[in-house]
Order: C-alpha cells, then structure tokens, then sequence
C-alpha cells in the first residue's frame, strides 16, 4: 500500500460563503468525506490566509481526481440543503424574545434557532424538510422581516454572485469548481430602514404612549377623587381608563403566551390587577398596569438604543461613489462597484469601499471601523493587481475601509471587496448574529424562570388556602395572594442580562472592538489569565535582520545569496527581513541564484533545492531533526551568543555544508509595557507568551514588556497543548494572536482575541473577539468593558432577586399592592438604567499608538 496523501482546498469554494470552522456545516462536510471509501480523515486547516479543508485519503483506494470531486460534489450537496439567515423584528424584552426562540425551534426543518430582545433572530434550516419559500412565509407570520436583497437566493443567482466574489483570489481551483457553486449559506441581514412597533396607532412609541396615558388617568383621577372633586364612580372611570391604557399590551402578549401554552409574567400581572378590581382596590391594580406596562416600554427602549448604536456602524459608509469607467468619471451606487474598479474620494469624504490607494497621499480617520484616535498617512501601492491579492497582508499605509473618512488629500482607491463583503458590513453582520447568541448567565435566568414560576403559582395557589388555617375574611386571602403574585414576578431577573450583554457589544463596536455575544463578552470579564503569541502581537512583526555570521570556508556573500534565494519564496515576516537585509548588504552583486522545490518545515524553517543539493534553513533543533552533517562547535558558540542577545537565529545548510548563522531582531510594540501594566491593573494575574522562538528569545522579549512568565520553543501542536494546560491551571484563559497562524491555540482558548482585524476575513470570522486595528491598546479596553459588563450582570442579578427575596415575606406579613408594585416595577427600571450606563463606558490607561 502506498503512503497516505493529503488534499489541500479552500474552504471558501467547497462550502461557499462559509469561512468559519465551527459551523454546523463544516463538521456534516467532514463527517461526509471521512464516511467515503480511502479517505482516512478530513480537518480544517487555519494556519494559512484563509481556512482550508484538508484530506487524507489512499491514492490505491482512490486517486486524487475523485477526491476532488467527491469534496466538490459533498459541499454543493450541503450547501443545496442547508440554509443559515438572520431576521429581524422591533426590539422587545427577554421574555417575547424567548418565546419567539421556541417558536422558531417548534418550526419542522429548523435545526437551530435564537432571538435576542433586539429583535434579531438566527436561524438555521434543512430545505429538504422546510423550504425557502415556506421558511419566509412562516417568518412572515411571526413579524419578522427579511430583506429583499438577502433572501435565500436560487441556485443560479447564488452560482453568479458567488463567481464574482471570487475573481480576485481563486485562481488555483477555478477550472474545479465552475459546476459546484450550489445554493450557498445564505447570511441574512434584515431590513434595517424600518422601524415599525408592533401595532398601534402612535407608530414606534405606541406601548410607551400608551403606558403613559395610563398613568395620566391614574394620577388624575386619585387626585381628583382624593381632593372630593370627583365622586367614586367618575373616579372608577379615570381608573377603568388607567386599566384600558395600561393592560392594552400586557393583554395582547398574554394571549400570544396562553396560546403558545406558556404561563408568564404578562398573564401574572393581568391576573393580580383583575383581583384588585375585584376587591374594589382600581387605583392599586392600575397602579400595577402602569408601571409594567412603563417597564417593558422602557425595555424596549433600552433594546432599541444598543440596537441602534449597532445599526449607526452600517450606515456609515456613502450610497454613491465616483467611479472612473471608460475614460469618464460617473457615480454609481456603492453596491455596483465591482472589483478592480477606480474610486475618487475627494478630500473630507466618507470611503465607499475596502480598498487599496492606487493615486494621491492623505491620512484617514480609521476610527469608525478601527477605534484608533490618530488618522492613518495612506499613500499609493507600486503593483496594484499584486496589492489586490494580497489584501489581507497589505501594510495600513496603503489599505483603506469603507465608512472611514478621508482627510485633506485626494485619493484614487481601486476596490477590494464589495460592498456586502467589506469590514464595516461584516463586522455589522456578526455584531447582529452575536445579539442572538446567549452568555451563559443568560441561560442560567432562563431555567431558574422555569422553575420558579411555578413555585411562586404554588404558592400563590397554598397562600388562598390560607382561610383554612386562620381566621379571616376570603378577601384578604385573595389580597395578599395577589400581593405576593406581583412582588415574586421576575421581571427584572428576565431583562437584567440580556440588556447588559446588548449595551456591552454595542460599545464595544463603537471602539473598533468586536464581540461576538454574551458568552466571550462574560468569560473575557471573568478570567485570569491571558497568553500572547509573540510574532506581530507583542512584536511590531516587523523584524529587521542584524547579523550575518558566515561558517567556516563560507563568504557572507554565499551566505547571503542563498538565503535570498530560497526565502524570497516565502512570505513569512522572518523571511521577508532576510530578503530585505540580504538585498541591502548584496546590494547588485550578487549571482541569481535558481532554488526549487520549496516547501516550509512546521515551526523550524524551510528547505529547498539548489542544484543537485538540498538548501536548509531554520532553527538549530531542524539539524538536530534531518539526516546529514551535524552542527559545528563554532556555530553552535555562535548561535548560543546571538540567542543570548535576544536574536531570532536561522542556521543555512547547502547539502552538508555550513554556510553560517542570521540573526533576525522583531523589536516589541512601544505599545506593550503599558498595556500589560493596564491588564494588571484589571486584575489579569497572568500575562504568558507562547511562542516558537527559543527559551532565551522568548524571556527576553518578555521581561521587556512586563510580562509574568514565557514559554519558547514550542510548535503549533504545542501551544495548543500550552492553552489546554492554562485552562486547566486557571479555569478560564485568553489567547491573543493574528487569527490565522494562531488560530488552532486560540480555537482551544475560553476567548479567542484576534488583533489587526480589519480587512482580514479570517481573523473576523475565526475570533471570539476582534481587535479592528492592529494595536494591542484596545486590549485593555475590550478587558475593561467585560469587567464593567460582569459587574453590571452580578450588581442587576443582585437587585432583582433581592427585591423579589425581600417582597415575597413582605407581602406574606401585608404589605400592600402598591408598595409592592412600586419596588417590583422600581427595579426592573434600574436594571435597564444600570446596564445603559455601558453605552457610555471609558477606559483609561493606555493610549492606541499612532499607525503611520
């Protein structure tokens, strides 16, 4: 039997519009292919620009042409039968939100499903059990909207957008996937231009009109009828309209739960102010409608106002663009740019597009997508076609984002992404999915509402007993019954976490820092520890070569050229500053040497072939690890001085010769001292590196930024064994890198934190939390905003069970209705206040550092 082979393929072909590992799809796919006869095992890969499905089969069981095929054909299958959308509705509360949950789950063919009380619904479906067209009529019938342009497109439509998304960057596997493009994930972003109520005549506002014309005839008619100016029955009727106006809504939802079969808060609060009435108390019971129904108004404000501090992001960027076609300059809309177009952007003006600088020099205030506070110098690319397929790794300098603001110069920009694929329309869309995503606080509230209605129902329930053991009329019985109905509703319980959670995101997004719901915004307020990759996270990653240490019977000149040769294929920071130091040192003397075969060893170096003999080059555990010749004592003495120094060393053998020692320095962020005193300052015990370089580069780098310990030498595999070991020191750990090399170490982290996210698909999709722009003095920010979130969450958890704990004896030993309404319903209103206060949260401490 032959040795196994793999297969490498993008992802972003086989399951198109799915760049993520963990969706549901992903896994079906792998399980799909490990299933076929020959292959071994199928995985995703995301250690390079974009995620990549790899495949290990037997080539004498099955040849790679049907491997291909059979990947092709298994991920047109899955995206044909899969669908993935997100709706919208008007905010509402946790509750409705909750019901909504379980009616979208009830639905035949739908998999998965979460509503937030932003009125955002997630929703993933099986077409072969629930169709497009039935799938859209049954939103419909639960008022949620989906936006014309985002429909699940038909498999035509999608085959043509998805080829033009490719046009830039699938060059490779084009001739493989013409006839695969099937019906794709369809990644819905509702309509966002309306801003409907659920019903009423006031529009928007009509339950806080409402509420408040409740409390308007409520206060009216007890002072009228207090000051004798009113006899009763006039004053019943200013309380009967106090009951009309304030149980308008609470009614309607009643319903909609006793449909649903679900006895909630609504149907709680109805049932004590009819038991009021009927104990003649009407200014009590609309006292109890007013307030509630001002509650949940309030909370639906408070919903409405994260969602729309969500929602300003999107509407950043320009409709129209100036393009340059034909010779001619015209405008067009911005979702008519193609890629590759010429955009003018005049001085002052919003960015239409992701794009690179072709013309002109100015700065750009990147703070809308970023958060950095100092405009960015952007100047013009010398290979424009090169710059476009590249995009990802571009330099700031010469990278621009839709929705940023252009300063004083004119640009010309040539488009990179399209208007629905941009940085500022992505991070849109995945702030609007986390809405529905539940922290796991969350998720505790919910099954302990499930467990203590019922208990309080029983109690009420015993508590009308309660003329059976002592003495007293029916109509006190049933008073404090009611009494106790009201004060044990969990209304603030239901609201405390999600609009916590909500405003947390919201300011977040505002600061160029991307959470992706409740869970990493709640486990990044909680943890100890946080570990960093070294390379471009705690380093510029920018590093310079210093040292050139020829061997024995070599010339630097040799050395040198060799290096340049085979690392000029490479694209690997350390690679690119050899190259770059190389040229400088040969400057045009220097023979053009022809390497081939290059291909990169995991976490030692790269090997290649010039002439007849194979080209090494790496750290000095490669030679320790290859056959051949091993290390001379001399550079070995070498090496351990250049390490000793804080060097990045690569040794160069060509065949079994040699040729000397470089060394490479990646000079720490000026950045990073104060961010790590910042993340002390939260409470962040322990700060580790986790890095491929040696032990004594890897303390060096460390003791210079302040961090509490490091560790070196490790391979891919080993940092991630590194994030399981801290999780199990520490119960919860963060790993902070770029998102793509990192990615399986920050895969295994509590919170995986991606720096440097803007315009990088992977690190966007991949990420728990994003840092938009590459500076690692959002961290502290993102670090802080938690904190402040999981204080907010504890503090509002805190206030309502304590009322609840406090009001449930109270209205047992006779304190009436109106007290007990006005402490219930108090609190719900502090929550909502307490978790607003977030939208408007300063960290202070360090300052992002200028991007120039």
């Amino acid at each position: 039997m032959s040795n196994p082979q793999r297969l490498n393929l993008e992802l972003s072909i086989v399951l198109p519009s799915v760049a993520d590992e963990r969706d549901g799809c992903v896994q079906r796919l792998t399980k799909a292919l490990e299933e076929q006869p020959g292959v071994d095992k199928a995985h995703i890969k995301t250690d390079g620009d974009h995620p990549q499905l790899c495949i290990h089969f037997d080539p004498d069981q099955v040849p790679l042409r049907k491997v291909r095929e059979l990947a092709f054909a298994t991920g047109a299958q899955l995206t044909e039968r899969y669908g993935h959308l997100v709706a919208r509705q008007e905010p509402t509360h946790a509750r409705a939100a909750r019901r909504l949950t379980e009616q979208l789950r009830a639905i035949p063919g739908v998999l998965e499903a979460d509503a937030s009380a932003s009125g955002v619904a997630r929703i993933e479906y099986d077409r072969q059990v629930l169709p497009d067209n039935q799938l859209l009529g049954r939103l419909k019938a639960l008022d949620l909207r989906v936006d014309d342009a985002t429909k699940p497109a038909s498999p035509a439509t999608d085959a043509t957008a998805h080829q033009h998304a490719d046009e830039a960057g699938a060059e490779a596997h084009k001739h493989e996937h013409e006839h695969n493009h099937g019906q794709g994930h369809t990644s819905k972003q509702g309509h966002q231009d309306h801003d409907h109520s659920h019903g009423g005549i006031f529009g928007a506002n009509s339950e806080l009109i409402f509420s408040l014309l409740s409390g308007g005839f409520l206060l009216v008619g007890w002072l009228l009828w207090r000051a004798q100016v009113i006899s009763n029955p006039v004053a019943l009727g200013f309380f009967f309209a106090a009951y009309i106006f304030g149980g308008y809504y609470t009614f309607r939802e009643a319903v909609e739960n006793l449909r649903a079969r679900r006895f909630e808060i609504d149907t709680l609060m109805l049932v004590a102010a009819f038991g009021a009435a009927c104990l003649g108390e009407w200014e009590e019971g609309a006292l109890l409608l007013f307030l509630f129904s001002l509650g949940h108004s309030l909370e639906r404000y408070a919903m409405g106002r994260a969602k729309r501090a969500i929602e300003a992001l999107a509407k950043l960027a320009p409709e129209r663009a100036l393009v340059r076609r034909d010779g001619q300059v015209v405008e067009v809309d911005v979702g008519a740019l193609n890629l590759g177009d010429v955009v003018l952007v005049k001085p002052n003006e919003r960015l239409p597009a992701d794009g690179i600088v072709v013309l002109g020099t100015s700065s750009v205030n990147q703070a809308p997508v970023t958060g950095e506070s100092v405009p960015v110098d952007k100047q013009p690319v010398s290979d424009p076609q090169a710059a476009l397929a590249s995009f990802d790794r571009l330099p700031p300098e010469h990278r621009v984002f839709a929705g940023t603001i252009n300063g004083s110069g004119a640009l010309e920009m040539m488009v990179a992404k399209r208007a629905s694929e941009s940085t500022m329309a992505r991070v849109v869309r995945l702030v609007t999915e986390a809405q529905a995503q539940r922290s796991p606080t969350q998720n505790f509230t919910d099954k302990f509402e499930k467990i203590f209605v019922p208990s309080i129902l029983i109690l009420v329930a015993l508590l009308m007993g309660a003329g059976l053991v002592i003495d007293e009329p029916f109509s006190a019985t049933f008073y404090r019954a009611m009494a106790v109905l009201v004060a044990a509703s969990p209304c603030a319980l239901a609201i405390s976490v999600p609009s916590a959670v909500l405003s947390g995101v919201a300011r977040a997004a505002r600061s160029g820092v991307l959470v992706k719901g409740g869970a990493p915004l709640e486990n990044l307020g909680t943890l100890t520890a946080i570990a960093f990759d070294k390379t471009g996270t705690l380093t510029e990653g920018k590093p310079r070569l210093t040292d050139v240490v020829p061997a024995r019977g070599a010339s630097e000149a040799e050395l040198l050229s060799v290096a340049l040769a085979v690392e000029h294929h490479s694209d690997h920071p350390l690679a690119t500053a050899i190259v770059a130091g190389a040229r400088v040192k040969l400057g045009g003397n220097h023979p053009a040497l022809e390497v081939s075969d290059v291909q990169s060893v995991t976490g030692r170096g790269v090997q290649a072939k010039l002439g007849n003999d194979a080209v090494h080059i790496g750290k000095a555990v490669l030679f320790k690890e290859i056959p051949g010749t091993q290390l001379p004592p001399e550079v070995v003495v070498e090496n351990d001085r250049l390490v000793s120094q804080g060097r990045t060393t690569m040794l160069v053998r060509h065949g079994y010769r040699y040729l000397g020692i470089l060394g490479v320095i990646d000079t720490p962020r000026p950045s990073a001292p104060a961010v790590m005193q910042s993340l002390k300052a939260l409470g962040i015990e322990r700060l580790i590196m986790i890095s491929g370089d040696n032990q004594r580069v890897a303390d060096a780098v460390a003791q210079s930024v302040g961090l509490t310990e490091a560790q070196g030498d490790l391979m891919p595999d080993d940092k991630v064994e590194a994030i399981k070991k801290l999780r199990g020191d520490t119960g919860k750990v963060a790993m902070v890198g770029d998102g793509v090399n990192d990615a399986p170490a920050m895969a295994n982290a509590t919170v995986g934190i991606a720096m440097g996210a803007a315009g990088s698909d992977v690190a966007l999709e991949t990420a728990d939390v994003a840092l938009m722009a590459d500076d690692l003095a959002q961290l502290p920010l993102a670090v802080g905003l938690s904190r402040a979130t999981s204080r907010v969450i504890k503090q509002n958890l805190w206030v309502s069970l304590g009322v609840v704990a406090m009001l449930i004896p109270a209205t047992i030993l006779g304190l009436n209705i109106g007290v007990a309404v006005l402490f219930h319903e108090g609190s719900t209103l502090l929550v909502v206040i307490n978790a607003l206060r977030l939208l408007a949260f300063k960290q202070r401490g360090v300052e992002p550092t200028t991007t120039a």
